[in-house]
């Protein structure tokens, strides 16, 4: 199922530089804000609440950072290719180099959920994550989102 309903163009970052996560999740923040229209600092409350909870790297290198807010009204999603790898605090040990950011609407209820499940399965395949980290530009990492993921 490909991801292109969630992510816009203009929601891939191809190469982020950044040292740390708080750093990540702050740059991250300013562009979902940018282009969602809400506060970036809701945005960061929102994310770093969500960390406090526990890391949302799900290992392999890969992040999911997520939240609810207030007067969204659709599921938003921001995909970011790190310039390097960063510590997110991974069960796994690994650093992230991908991070795929899911703002859902206060209300989204099971679709935030569905949202989650699909960004996961996709980020589970390894010719997908191989495409994403050998892609260097927005258009190339686009179309891998936007492509259909095998058995998802």
């Amino acid at each position: 199922m490909p991801l292109n309903d969630l992510v816009a163009p203009q929601a891939v970052i191809p190469a982020l530089k950044v040292n740390n996560k708080k750093q990540a999740l702050q740059d991250i923040a300013e562009r979902a804000a940018e282009l969602t229209g809400r506060p970036e600092r809701e945005i960061l409350e929102v994310l770093m609440q969500r960390e406090r909870l526990g890391s949302t790297a799900i290992g392999n290198g890969i992040a999911i950072p997520h939240g609810k807010l207030a007067k969204l009204d659709r599921l938003f999603g921001l995909f970011a290719r790190l310039d390097r790898p960063i510590d997110f605090e991974a069960l796994d040990g690994q650093p992230v180099d991908l991070i795929f950011l899911l703002l859902a609407p206060e209300n989204a209820g099971a679709d935030h959920l569905k949202a989650l499940a699909r960004i996961a399965r996709l980020l589970r395949d390894p010719d997908t994550i191989r495409l994403l980290r050998d892609s260097t530009d927005r258009e190339a990492l686009y179309a891998v989102l936007a492509m259909s993921a095998p058995n998802a």
